[in-house]
């Protein structure tokens, strides 16, 4: 179990590195389904704690449209772009993944 899980752990390491090495990226963040963020490549924890609590609300309400809409389908990626960043939002079962970019810097 523990190899398992330990190889599991290192898979999402080494996907977390590749996106943050993507041109434009500003971080990434892993939230839990309390909205908690449990891993993330911000310095500034105000920011990591802001968006894991806004994107994980906005994630749930898209995902409530989206059953509304049809009880049969999910949400399964959500995009938001504004004037200064690009949000991706990766919605699982257990966890969110935020990634956030600046989409001048993007290629």
């Amino acid at each position: 179990f523990f190899l398992h899980l330990n190889n599991k752990m290192s898979e999402v390491e080494e996907t977390l590195k590749r996106i943050a090495g993507h041109q434009g990226v500003v971080g990434t963040i892993v939230v839990n389904k309390e909205g908690i963020a449990i891993k993330s490549t911000f310095a500034d924890h105000a920011a990591t704690v802001m968006y894991s609590s806004l994107i994980s609300q906005l994630a749930a309400k898209a995902r409530s449209v989206v059953r509304d809409i049809d009880p049969q389908d999910d949400l399964t990626f959500l995009r938001i772009r504004s004037k200064k960043h690009e949000i991706m939002i990766a919605p699982d079962k257990e966890y969110i993944l935020i990634v956030i970019q600046n989409p001048s810097e993007s290629s």
